[in-house]
């Protein structure tokens, strides 16, 4: 297969077991990876206690997560069973094989494959609108029109080596953005590393700035909403089991009040914050994150193209939000399903305002991508049509075998490396 940009590929099985008995599933080609019109085939087998009992597994495959194409029943009491489709264009495939429990009481089985046709061919279910960048250049001059006002109070950072601060900075419309700020306790001028957060309401613990603090690096992390940083689990659990319940759905029919609106913009502000400070070495912001920080990573280097000069991000979420209307499974945060009662002509309309595959097109720096074939919280198809935009050399590491949990030792053994190289002032590593 030949592909512009190189694709790192981490070649596993993936397997979900219920206690005793389990089912495994894997491409035969490790990579995953496919043509048009290319046989597509998996290995399920079954495994642990009762795996010959398996004589009814049945499978699935959808093209995109969504759209039906084959299925069918294996009987594995004799040995693994194949399930083979083909996908003539670009897209990827997910395969879910299930099985009964054996043994009562204990829990029916499934596992995930997945493949991608064509990846490179992947394309957004939708254009971005006519008027996006207007819309956010205009969101840009509300938030310059509203003074930073950096507030720094220090604290013990707990580390060796290491100053540490909590930082609010005020937003549009009278909110606020909170977060921690770290760096070497010595006098210099240091490259920076803007961290920012996977969905959920909850505290900043110190460990996620002063690691890389110790290492050398300026970071600044943000909490992705208007509550403070330091406070007792119990306080953020009141906060996503009320007004933050469901928080992305806030305002999600109309462009002017969705609750991500304040959340890109504050990751703006940090850029700009970072590239004023007289610590920061003059030539290096990096900006990074998993699943919505993902997301938020790649609308910070779409806002800011001029700062940003490197982009890693794993299962980045919030790609592609009108995917069924190519057919497709959209992933988190499942904008157009979410909130009953609203127009849903208006929710579809401002999602694609916050849709991270269009700022993705904006973005011009080097980029390093993770992403998993089964992860059906950032769909891969969204990820590759996000990837497929931005303007910079990528990297990608697909991996085929996971979802948007795991280890993902492939990604971050990808993530040091450009770290080590972006930190000592050396271009990005792309491969």
């Amino acid at each position: 297969m030949s592909l512009p940009r190189p694709l790192v590929l981490l070649a596993c099985v993936a397997v979900l077991c219920a206690a005793e008995q389990g089912l495994s599933i894997a491409a035969t080609k490790p990579s995953a990876l496919y043509e048009p019109k290319e046989a597509i085939t998996w290995s399920v087998k079954a495994t642990g206690e009762g795996a010959v009992a398996m004589d009814k597994v049945a499978w699935q495959a959808k093209r995109g997560g969504a759209q039906l194409i084959g299925s069918g029943s294996l009987d594995l009491s004799a040995g693994p069973g194949t399930i083979s489709v083909t996908l003539d264009e670009p897209g990827t495939i997910l395969v879910e094989v299930t099985a009964k429990a054996a043994v009562a009481g204990q829990k029916d089985m499934k596992a995930l494959g997945g493949a991608a046709v064509a990846p490179r061919g992947i394309t957004p279910s939708l254009p971005p609108p006519d008027d996006f960048d207007a819309f956010w250049k205009a969101k840009l001059e509300e938030l310059a029109a509203v003074p930073a006002n950096p507030v720094l109070e220090a604290k013990p950072s707990e580390r060796s080596g290491v100053a540490y601060w909590q930082i609010t900075m005020d937003n549009i419309r009278g909110s606020k953005i909170r977060g921690q700020l770290a760096r070497p306790e010595k006098d210099g001028r240091f490259p920076a590393l803007l961290v920012v957060q996977w969905a959920g309401v909850y505290g900043l613990p110190k460990a996620f700035v002063t690691g890389d603090a110790a290492g050398g690096w300026l970071v600044l992390n943000l909490n992705a909403h208007d509550l403070p940083i330091d406070q007792p689990a119990e306080f953020y659990k009141q906060q996503g089991d009320g007004p933050l319940k469901g928080y992305t759905a806030i305002g999600n029919d109309d462009r002017e009040q969705s609750y991500m609106l304040r959340m890109y913009l504050s990751c703006a502000r940090a850029v700009d914050y970072l590239a004023s400070r007289p610590d920061w070495d003059g030539r290096t912001i990096v900006v990074t994150g998993n699943s919505q920080g993902g997301l938020q990573s790649l609308v910070t280097a779409g806002l800011r193209p001029e700062r940003i000069t490197a982009l890693l991000v794993n299962v980045p979420a919030g790609c592609d939000n009108t995917a069924a209307d190519a057919g497709r499974a959209a992933g988190w945060p499942n904008w157009i399903h979410a909130g009953s009662g609203k127009d849903a002509a208006k929710v579809h309309a401002t999602a694609r305002y916050f849709d991270g595959m269009n700022f993705a097109a904006r973005v011009t720096c080097p980029a390093l991508v993770g992403m998993g074939l089964i992860d059906t919280t950032s769909r891969p198809d969204g990820v590759f049509a996000a990837i497929n935009a931005i303007k910079g050399k990528v990297e990608t590491v697909v991996m085929p075998a996971y979802g948007h949990q795991g280890r993902h030792e492939a990604y971050y053994a990808r993530f040091g490396a450009w770290k080590a190289e972006l930190l000592a002032g050396r271009p990005a590593p792309v491969r």
